[in-house]
């Protein structure tokens, strides 16, 4: 499966499959097979709950799309761990929904009551500007989930005027160079655009052959088919759990256009 445009995948191949199993892959699927398969994909649906809060500000969004001019997405501990320091602790949000998922390796739930190593997906929007939504995304979404996770997100927001940056972590071995991992400055931040992001990064560009994968390379892949300006910010790390290094790696990203409005406090940047 292509993990984000302009990745090349090989098809799939039979070669090497004995008779047996080519037999048992083609035979017919059974009723138990099937209400199986059935009971397994409504299990694995993802469901969006919106607050009500959402709904008097905005209008509604079980007919309707709702304006959204901005959109923070953080994947992974540490990026939603930043989101939570250094914009949400300003106080100036609330929640305004979440997300219900269930898969192999994580389940979600309808509370808004979390610890930071609790599995979660949760929607904020600023107070003083509605149309200012941030999501902490703090759980695995598997690939057969990343479509009906775009769909229903962005099936509910008007993308007249919206702009979209995504932040999430990804080990340093993934990181292709050169030179050796072992030289590099770790934890490090990477920028990947859409041809309509405009603006300039807050970070180099990730070089190729270099690739995202999952969540991130999903919502990427979206917002360049249907030309939403968007970024995301990868931080490679050598620490996957949750790490104060890492987390102080993003700072870079509050001086871009799309952050610097919601943080208070000004941060002064070592070069």
């Amino acid at each position: 499966m292509a993990t984000f445009f302009g990745e090349v995948v090989a098809a799939p191949s039979r070669a090497g499959v004995d008779e047996e199993e080519e037999v048992a892959g083609e035979r017919e699927e059974t009723p138990e097979d099937r209400e199986i398969r059935r009971e397994l994909e409504k299990k694995r649906e993802v469901h969006i709950l919106w607050s009500s809060k959402l709904s008097a500000s905005t209008g509604s969004f079980t007919d309707e799309q709702f304006p959204c001019s901005k959109f923070i997405l953080a994947i992974g501990h540490n990026s939603v761990a930043f989101l939570s320091s250094f914009v949400l602790n300003s106080g100036c949000w609330e929640a305004a929904g979440s997300v219900k998922l269930w898969n192999e390796w994580c389940r979600t739930s309808n509370t808004t009551s979390v610890l930071p190593t609790d599995a979660f997906c949760l929607f904020y929007k600023l107070i003083s500007d509605p149309t200012v939504l941030l999501c902490q995304c703090n759980c695995y979404v598997a690939e057969d989930q990343q479509y009906q996770w775009l769909e229903k997100v962005f099936g509910c927001m008007r993308e007249e005027d919206l702009q979209v940056t995504i932040l999430s972590t990804c080990p340093l071995t993934d990181y292709k160079t050169p030179e050796s991992t072992l030289t590099l400055p770790s934890p490090f931040l990477k920028a990947l655009k859409t041809k309509d992001f405009k603006e300039t990064t807050c970070c180099p560009l990730l070089e190729q052959p270099n690739i995202v994968q999952g969540l991130p390379a999903a919502v990427l892949s979206y917002c360049q088919v249907w030309q939403i300006p968007a970024v995301l910010y990868q931080c490679y790390t050598d620490v996957i759990k949750l790490d104060t290094v890492t987390i102080e790696a993003f700072k870079p990203v509050l001086s871009s256009k799309n952050l610097k409005s919601l943080v208070k406090v000004k941060l002064n940047f070592k070069d």
